[in-house]
């Protein structure tokens, strides 16, 4: 599987993702508005909607940048060892999340709506197989280099996104970032378990 489109986003997209993510931050998706990503883009709502038709347009752009902002992030790391790479790969999905609560609970919300609303529903499924594909990829190149035990890399990959998605949706309803601590550290048993 190819990674997500090499989009390169202009400076006005940058600034309007920006504040979107700002604005989602502070008001969560329930009571976000195009007024209130304006206010934070410093220009009029007629300057967003000359970009975004809707708000769905919008968010649905924005799951694309949150999407190409992590494939981005693994793209940067450097090690091709398979252990260092699953490591990082959880830190990125468990651990970075604790630094933005208020986002992860807006992009919970904007999750509730994706059986209604296609565009989300497309967003949240994309990167769902490409965090799949990437955890999968890395399970098979250890397994390919001797360094994991010979086991159902998909198996493994779904049974670790499983205890991702547990955690990140314990950790929005229970307002305790915790979850993803305990998460972090039993995927990590889990993966030492089944993979060596």
């Amino acid at each position: 599987m190819a990674g997500p489109s090499d989009r390169t986003f202009s400076d006005q997209t940058e600034e309007i993702m920006q504040a979107t993510y700002r604005a989602l931050r502070e008001h969560g998706y329930a009571d976000l508005t195009i007024k209130r990503i304006a206010d934070e883009y410093g220009k009029s709502t007629a300057a967003v909607h000359y970009y975004y038709d809707t708000k769905d347009d919008l968010l649905a752009a924005f799951l694309d940048y949150l999407l190409e902002r992590f494939v981005d992030s693994i793209h940067d790391v450097e090690t091709t060892d398979p252990e260092a790479r699953l490591e990082i790969l959880l830190d990125e999905l468990l651990v970075k999340p604790q630094e933005n609560p208020d986002l992860s609970v807006a992009l919970l919300e904007m999750r509730s709506q994706a059986p209604y609303k296609e565009a989300f529903s497309d967003r949240f499924r994309q990167n769902d197989e490409y965090i799949r594909y990437m955890l999968k990829a890395v399970i098979n190149h250890g397994i390919d280099e001797g360094v994991f035990s010979d086991v159902d890399a998909d198996h493994v990959t779904r049974s670790l996104l499983t205890i991702i998605d547990g955690a990140r949706t314990r950790a929005v309803m229970l307002d305790d970032t915790e979850e993803l601590e305990t998460a972090r550290q039993t995927a990590s048993e889990y993966a030492d378990a089944m993979l060596r």
